[in-house]
């Protein structure tokens, strides 16, 4: 069995569903990703699916859920991406690890459709370069 990384954020609608999109794609198979909320919005922004879909990962498919759905599963990695969400973690069976790496929420962009594009541009660029880090991490036989 892989591993399993949870990704979570508060509303598990954008930045963590822009980590579990991002790592998926950079790690393979090394891994299975899962990202879930402590206050899940029940969809997942349409603007997150947009913008990655323009780097060529799909995650239409993904659902927003509560991060209680994961109390039973041996969770090997916990990464938080906001302070609501690192503050409300609890401990997983199994977990190894956690890390907190947060990410302004681009769900609060003002402005015209294109500036709020912009800005989930912006903060799904900043995810992609930590997380594809850490999946090289991975690929070189770091330990999660």
């Amino acid at each position: 069995m892989k591993p399993l990384v949870l990704i979570l954020c508060t509303g598990n609608s954008c930045r963590s569903h822009l980590a579990e999109g991002i790592l998926r794609s950079a790690a393979g198979d090394l891994i299975d990703v899962a990202s879930a909320g402590s206050k899940p919005a029940g969809y997942v922004h349409p603007k997150s699916i947009e913008v990655m879909k323009e780097i060529g990962i799909d995650i239409s498919r993904h659902t927003s859920k509560h991060l209680e759905e994961f109390l039973n599963r041996n969770v090997d990695t916990v990464i938080t991406v906001c302070g609501n969400a690192d503050q409300a973690c609890p401990m997983f069976p199994g977990q190894v690890s956690r890390f907190h790496w947060g990410f302004d929420d681009p769900a609060h962009a003002t402005g015209t459709e294109e500036e709020a594009l912009q800005e989930f541009r912006c903060v799904r660029d900043q995810i992609k370069l930590v997380f594809e880090a850490y999946a090289a991490g991975l690929k070189r036989g770091k330990s999660l």
